[in-house]
């Protein structure tokens, strides 16, 4: 991987353009954002649909590349690494959140989340130990032999933060995260969120939600693909 050569924020995103080019027209989903943030930190991307920060959050996972400017996660420059080195960063660094919990049907919770354990090489019964610690620290203590259906639409989101997690990783990514919520599982969500940023965690998240704004320390709206407005909480 391409080291920035130096110390700066775990994210930082220069002059980073994206567009989709169709025979009909092009769209210019993101348009010139600059973007950084720090360990510690949980920044509430807002916007509507179409407003670019599911786009943001796929460039800073490396999901997609920019069309020009430059994406730089943990000291590495996105746009300079292979394919292979953008799959080792999401292994490594960098956990992600859908609005679907993703998780597979078939295994219970703790497996689920020991499962990206186990494929960086640790063994079975130790990658379920840390599972459950992870369980443990997302408030399911004692779930992790329980199937995804056996769960409700917030615990099976705690269970994906937990994976997201797993293994170390200190980025959080979370695209509409209570997407599919009622408004108090919704907020619960948002809590246990700004309770992992405050252990060191970066937390960045895309939502609609307003609750997503009044939890984050920083809160950055987006319209048309550009940066409308920056607030911190005080």
């Amino acid at each position: 991987m391409l080291s920035t050569g130096g110390p700066g924020p775990l994210v930082r995103t220069v002059g980073v353009e994206r567009e989709f080019v169709s025979p009909a027209e092009t769209v210019r989903a993101v348009g010139g954002v600059d973007f950084e943030a720090d360990s510690g930190e949980f920044v509430c991307l807002f916007g509507h649909s179409g407003s670019g920060k599911t786009t943001m959050l796929n460039l800073l996972a490396g999901l997609d590349l920019p069309t020009s400017g430059r994406v730089v996660v943990a000291g590495h420059d996105l746009t300079q690494i292979s394919v292979e080195g953008r799959i080792r960063l999401r292994r490594d660094e960098v956990g992600m959140v859908h609005q679907s919990h993703q998780l597979i049907s078939e295994f219970t919770a703790a497996e689920n989340v020991a499962l990206p354990i186990e494929a960086r090489g640790t063994n079975t019964v130790e990658a379920l130990d840390e599972a459950e610690r992870l369980l443990e620290s997302v408030g399911l203590s004692g779930y992790g032999g329980r199937y995804p259906d056996e769960l409700s639409g917030g615990q099976q989101q705690r269970v994906g933060i937990a994976r997201a997690l797993s293994g170390g990783r200190k980025i959080l990514l979370a695209d509409e995260p209570t997407g599919s919520l009622d408004s108090r599982n919704a907020g619960a969500i948002f809590d246990l969120l700004a309770v992992m940023s405050s252990k060191g965690i970066l937390v960045v998240v895309a939502s609609h939600d307003p609750a997503c704004r009044e939890r984050a320390s920083r809160s950055i709206e987006m319209l048309d693909g550009v940066v409308r407005d920056v607030a911190s909480r005080a």
